[in-house]
């Protein structure tokens, strides 16, 4: 059994370099498809057999409180600009504690920004402004 630790923050990494600490971090998902076909057991009786399809991956969302920083932006305007290519990288999604350390890390590959997403705008609320980037990718793992 292993310690238990608190994951204060998630940090972003793409290629290597960090783009970005997230209070929130979503959609670190894989699974099989299943696919589902009729077939008669030897007593004649009909059943439904499953078997695993292909591997399928969810977006992850992350999501932070607005900075000064643009490396996320400049990322996603990678792809606005058209430039596919230079857009996928390959990157980690690290969990990090109190201290900094970290606690776990899920690498992804060929991930482009598809989304970027800024927070609603109003000069009489008390909220925190926030973005929020939905990152999709063509393999995840925990390692």
């Amino acid at each position: 059994m292993s310690d238990v630790t608190a994951t204060n923050i998630f940090v972003i990494e793409a290629d290597g370099i960090e783009l970005g600490t997230f209070m929130k971090c979503s959609g670190v998902v894989n699974e099989s498809e299943v696919i589902e076909h009729k077939e008669l057991n030897k007593d004649g009786r009909m059943m439904i057999i499953k078997t695993i399809g292909a591997l399928k991956w969810s977006d992850i969302t992350l999501e932070r409180r607005v900075d000064n920083d643009t490396g996320l932006w400049e990322w996603r305007k990678e792809i606005i600009e058209g430039d596919i290519t230079k857009a996928r990288r390959n990157g980690s999604i690290v969990a990090k504690n109190s201290k900094m350390e970290e606690v776990a890390r899920w690498n992804f590959s060929n991930a482009w920004i598809s989304k970027w997403e800024g927070s609603e705008l109003s000069a009489d609320a008390n909220a925190v402004s926030t973005e929020k980037v939905t990152i999709t990718h063509e393999g995840l793992e925990r390692v």
